[in-house]
């Protein structure tokens, strides 16, 4: 990765040493963002507690930040001594596997170091608020506790995710998939008997919002918010697993440890991000959790691909037109190695079935099936293999696996079923990332929390999963799945904090009304332009088309567009958007640009200002819903069209919609 291109950076501006028996008398010390917009006031005396404001709206009142060790030691209650340093950044370093090609890194920094050999950074940026502990001392730290709570100056809503375990102990909550919709609901009726993973949405005063999340959970178990019945949110961390057992593909925790983490001495701390937007749109373009994620590891990351991979779970290996029985054998993926090569698809995933035995991915494949055939056929086709694996199987013999594989031709795995964000996970992610990286091998986290800047750290770790994705369209519940509205929800909450393994492409389009659950021919919610447009709308530098090949061939005027959309981009816009209601978004890459959006189940109208174009006449391939996608959802129109001279576009969303477009300049 090319170093970071330091624009401009202002050393220190100011040093304060202050020191006393008693620790501090009340001392505040005020922080704001670049543009000034953004205060922070950061007050001590018996304990820290810090302050959030956005011009005239309140976002939090004195909210309290403390880490408690095993020795009882509470870091951040009466601290003695400070040294206090204040600077400023401005920088840009380069994002290429990201949505933009370049990230503009600009904020002021408190930087504070207490006696007892620990401290806090709080960072302001003119888009959110960043802070995390530090220490610096010799010997191993045990962490029982943090404290991380928010007190709201009043009662706002949020759009929060529950976990998917129910009402049940918080331990057995922890376990969990990280994929549900959101309840939006005021913060002091939230269920206090359920744990809410991140990130989380609040709606503030003035139409502002906050996006809460965490970056660099690196050696830490990840940060759940549970409600208190006020206009609170307190932290709840999972424990360190003391005992657990093989279940599965993973493993069950049966005992935890008194203590959330068990770690060096001298570190850095995850980051706990406020991110604050002016308006539902900015959340699109927020780019502060990379921002904050440890620059990358890798020292040439040229040889990490995105692109996307045909993937064969969605519809069961069924193939139609074929004359051998389609299933995991070697047949059928040569079938999808020639399909991938004929559409320019760079990937083709084998899913899971393929291992005789999947929790010893190394005792071969199972009668019928040829990893290594697959991979020697591929070569003449410019296409390449990524595989499958529990993390159990992964987990307990890293590096032989990663170098098997490598050296039978493979490119990456979907390491699927972590399904909890405790230490042990936190330690295995990196890990993995670092063992695949030696290897040249790309990783798609699956069955995993979401993002938290890894991506830029090790960026072969190309994407998360941490979404209700397509795949619920398989088993979900009959009368309470709502991918329409979730689709138009989750762009501002779960994909500010990264990119996600959504895994859409559907062919076979529903309506609200005739929407049913069907394993073996899965259908979509939502029409045809709907699922165009996430390839646009949705971050996915590994994207998936997941419908079986013959669908494909049928409708081989949306799927010739689908896999010409690019999956890292130079530039990311917002367009016209409101959380839960209508998304709209931009991307530029070499010289087309991509507009998608799509609608809940309300039809509507929306006109798109692309005065972003500039200069010149500009053309489009243009998808939107037929005149019948009300009643009919498959229903699309293509047309090639001039954008207006005034830059004006009005489109027209059926129930359930979207559009997608491909922009060239004349």
């Amino acid at each position: 990765m090319r170093k970071s291109s330091c624009r401009y950076t202002i050393p220190l501006i100011l040093v304060l040493l202050l020191s006393g028996l008693n620790g501090w008398a009340q001392k505040t010390y005020e922080l704001a963002s670049p543009d000034g917009k953004l205060k922070v006031s950061v007050t001590a005396s018996d304990r820290i507690t810090y302050t959030l404001s956005h011009e005239s709206t309140g976002i939090l009142n004195a909210s309290p930040v403390s880490m408690t060790l095993e020795s009882g030691e509470i870091l951040g209650h009466a601290p003695k001594g400070v040294s206090v340093k204040k600077s400023s950044v401005n920088r840009t370093v380069t994002s290429p596997f990201y949505k933009k090609s370049e990230v503009i890194e600009h904020y002021n920094e408190l930087a504070f170091t207490f006696s007892g050999n620990y401290g806090l950074i709080f960072r302001a940026y003119n888009d959110g608020l960043a802070y995390r502990f530090t220490t610096n001392r010799k010997t191993e730290l045990t962490i029982t506790a943090e404290e991380f709570t928010l007190n709201f100056p009043k009662d706002f809503s949020a759009f929060a995710p529950y976990s998917g375990s129910g009402e049940g102990s918080f331990e057995s909550q922890f376990h969990n998939s990280f994929e549900n919709s959101y309840v939006n609901l005021p913060l002091s009726e939230l269920n206090a008997k359920r744990l809410i993973f991140l990130p989380i949405l609040v709606a503030l005063d003035d139409g502002k919002k906050l996006c809460i999340t965490e970056a660099d959970l690196e050696g830490f178990p990840g940060a759940w918010l549970n409600a208190t019945g006020t206009p609170s949110l307190k932290v709840v961390h999972a424990p360190y697993p003391k005992k657990t057992e093989p279940r599965g593909s993973s493993y069950a925790v049966l005992e935890h440890e008194s203590y959330i983490a068990k770690t060096k001495g001298t570190r850095v701390f995850p980051w706990r991000l406020l991110i604050v937007a002016n308006n539902d749109a900015e959340l699109l373009s927020n780019d502060m959790v990379y921002s904050v994620a440890e620059p990358c590891r890798i020292a040439d990351p040229a040889w990490i691909k995105p692109g996307i991979a045909i993937w064969d779970w969605w519809h069961g290996t069924a193939l139609t037109g074929v004359d051998f029985v389609s299933g995991m054998n070697t047949e059928t993926f040569k079938y999808y190695v020639d399909f991938a090569a004929k559409y320019g698809l760079e990937y083709v995933l084998i899913d899971a079935g393929w291992a005789v035995n999947a929790d010893n991915i190394l005792a071969g494949t199972r009668r019928g099936m040829d990893i290594g055939e697959v991979v020697k056929y591929c070569r003449s086709k410019n296409v390449d293999i990524l595989t499958w694996m529990s993390y159990r199987a992964f987990h307990h013999d890293m590096d032989n696996v990663a170098r098997h594989f490598a050296e039978l031709g493979v490119k990456g795995f979907k390491i699927d079923f972590q399904d909890r964000d405790d230490q042990q996970i936190a330690d295995f992610v990196y890990a993995a990332a670092e063992t695949c990286a030696k290897y040249k091998l790309l990783i798609d986290f699956h069955g995993i929390h979401k993002p938290t800047g890894l991506q830029r750290t090790w960026p072969n770790v190309i994407n998360y999963e941490g979404v209700q994705g397509l795949e619920w369209v398989k088993f979900g519940d009959q009368q309470t799945l709502d991918l329409v509205t979730y689709d138009v929800t989750m762009p501002f909450i779960r994909l500010v904090a990264g990119p996600v393994d959504y895994t859409p492409g559907a062919m076979l389009n529903a309506t609200k009304q005739n929407f049913r659950i069907v394993n073996s021919e899965p259908m979509s919610q939502g029409t045809r332009c709907h699922q165009l447009a996430t390839y646009i709308v949705f971050n996915m530098p590994l994207a998936m088309v997941s419908d079986r090949p013959s669908n494909y061939e049928k409708e081989q005027e949306c799927f010739s567009f689908m896999a010409k959309i690019p999956t890292v981009w130079e530039k990311t816009l917002p367009l016209e958007n409101k959380v839960s209601e209508y998304v709209s978004v931009a991307r530029k890459k070499g010289n087309e640009w991509y507009i998608g959006g799509m609608t809940n189940w309300s039809a509507r109208e929306i006109t798109l200002d692309l005065s972003f174009l500039g200069d010149g006449n500009f053309k489009a391939e243009l998808f939107t819903d037929g005149v019948n996608a009300n009643r009919i959802a498959s229903d699309y129109k293509k047309e090639i069209i001039d954008i207006p001279a005034n830059r004006k576009l009005t489109l027209k969303m059926a129930q359930g919609g979207g559009f997608a477009a491909r922009i060239w300049k004349r």
